[in-house]
């Protein structure tokens, strides 16, 4: 008899579930028993992300929106009743150098790759803090190094980093943790949704395995599996921590 998993009987969110990361995240979650809330913008990658495991259910939902967090917080507990963790995954970024940002697509990555992550997290408070749940953001660059063409991204990923050790300040009297799992190059559509073209992106991977001692780009089940396992009860003595998962290029 297969055992039930680390997460059974547990409700998970994952915004940004309809590839990439997100997607497996899902799935491994899934894989633990967890009944999981796919969240995205685009239904049939959600509905990709759900076939064939009744544990996931996808979500459409724009957490840019004023009403998006909420929404999803209200669906998650009517379907399952609780909530135990909150994996803040879903990003966009937009390359573009200082003196080329547009401003309306600055303030739409600031909107959903931090204002939305906080208002998600403040919706699922009083949920999290009933189960004494966790809080998973999915952050990215280290604060000390430049990234040219990155500057918004990165900056709003920076301050992801700032809000999981100020959470778990302020939520570990509540039992309930934050972690941030920062990933360095990833195979994921992120950038080709950005609009760059694959031959950009492919010059982008070439020069950036030189900076990886690993020497290669990471798998999203790699970065999926330290989320899971910074959630999981295991793990139940870490909180405001930022774990890198970027083959070594941090320290290189």
């Amino acid at each position: 008899m297969k055992d039930a998993g680390a997460f059974a009987g547990r409700t998970v969110i994952v915004t940004g579930g309809g590839s990439g990361i997100g997607r497996a995240t899902a799935l491994r979650f899934a894989e633990e028993g967890a009944d999981v809330l796919v969240v995205g913008r685009t239904l049939g990658r959600l509905r990709e992300t759900a076939a064939g495991h009744p544990g996931i259910r996808p979500f459409t939902a724009d957490l840019a929106r004023p009403d998006g967090p909420a929404r999803v917080v209200e669906h998650a507990a009517e379907v399952f009743g609780r909530v135990d963790v909150l994996v803040n995954n879903a990003a966009i970024t937009r390359p573009a150098p200082l003196g080329e940002i547009d401003a309306e697509t600055a303030r739409q990555q600031v909107a959903t790759n931090l204002l939305a992550p906080l208002a998600l997290a403040q919706e699922a408070l009083p949920k999290l803090r009933e189960t004494r749940g966790v809080i998973v953001n999915v952050s990215s660059n280290p604060p000390l190094r430049g990234w040219p063409r990155n500057s918004v991204y990165g900056a709003t990923k920076v301050a992801l980093d700032f809000l999981t050790r100020t959470w778990a300040v302020e939520l570990g009297p509540s039992g309930v943790r934050v972690v941030s799992i920062a990933p360095g190059a990833t195979d994921t559509p992120v950038l080709l949704n950005a609009g760059l073209t694959p031959e950009e992106i492919a010059e982008r991977e070439r020069s950036g395995l030189a900076r990886i001692p690993l020497g290669r780009r990471a798998r999203p089940e790699e970065i999926a599996w330290w989320i899971v396992t910074a959630a999981g009860p295991d793990a139940r003595y870490v909180t405001g921590a930022v774990l890198r998962v970027d083959g070594g290029a941090t320290v290189a």
